[in-house]
């Protein structure tokens, strides 16, 4: 078996988020989680998973403190997966992947599901990276600097 690598030591956030995901299997399972799944049968039935995985995905972001385990909301013996604060703020991730995915991976016109704003029920304004200051920024316009803890 192959080991993975780990990156929850590295110097670069990238990396350390990937890492604290996993994979494709742990980003849907956070994608449905913000569509309303709670429990291990409507993940399993959304995703199509097989259940070992899904367990062991469930059981990696619980530990990552993305979702949490709790009683079930209908008082019966099942637990739940919920959102936690860290997990929420995966929000725009999962926006921009959407948006990305909607604008490469989908011919004009052809049908897939769109993210619309409750109250109004119109389609969400693309997301932008804008600086300190307001103005739009594409990559040419930033650079990484390394901060040294010396």
């Amino acid at each position: 078996m192959v080991t993975r690598t780990r990156f929850d030591d590295s110097e670069c956030p990238v990396a350390r988020s990937v890492d604290a995901i996993g994979d494709w299997w742990s980003l849907l399972i956070v994608r449905d989680a913000f569509d309303g799944s709670r429990r291990f049968g409507e993940f399993q039935r959304s995703l199509g998973v097989a259940k070992n995985i899904l367990t062991a995905r469930l059981r990696t972001l619980v530990a990552g403190g993305v979702l949490e385990s709790v009683p079930a909301s209908d008082g019966s013996a099942y637990r739940e997966y919920v959102l936690t604060p860290k997990g929420e703020a995966l929000f725009p991730v999962i926006v921009a992947l959407r948006q990305w995915g909607e604008q490469n991976f989908f011919a004009p016109g052809e049908p897939h599901s769109q993210l619309v704003d409750r109250r109004g029920g119109h389609r969400l304004r693309a997301l932008e990276v804008l600086s300190a200051d307001g103005r739009r920024l594409d990559p040419d316009d930033t650079t990484v600097h390394k901060i040294s803890t010396r």
